[in-house]
């Protein structure tokens, strides 16, 4: 699924299950604390932290696409083409960044 349509597909989303799109402060919180999730579980699982009991279950993936899911909702209801969004940074860092990481020793 292309970006375009994973909008689409959350705005119908929405709109069936959902009744409307929580504010943007409210979405704003909310991928905040899906991010915490994610990296709880970088930190715990790649990290130098144990993981807990409760933790070994939770699923990466998913939680990632908690925040994709919460991104597309801040996407639409300010009416970004996050598609052409991307697309044009990558772009972007593309230009900028290709040199700069070729040349940085620390990456070799």
């Amino acid at each position: 699924m292309d970006i375009k349509n994973a909008q689409k597909a959350v705005d119908a989303w929405i709109q069936e299950h959902g009744v409307r799109y929580f504010n943007e402060l409210t979405n704003m919180a909310q991928l905040t604390e899906e991010v915490g999730e994610v990296a709880r579980i970088i930190a715990r699982r790649y990290g130098e932290q144990s993981e807990k009991e409760s933790d070994k279950n939770k699923d990466l993936g998913e939680e990632l696409a908690d925040v994709i899911f919460v991104v597309l909702c801040l996407a639409n209801q300010t009416g970004v083409d996050l598609e052409k969004a991307f697309e044009k940074k990558l772009e972007l860092k593309t230009k900028r960044d290709h040199d700069r990481h070729h040349s940085n020793e620390k990456l070799k």
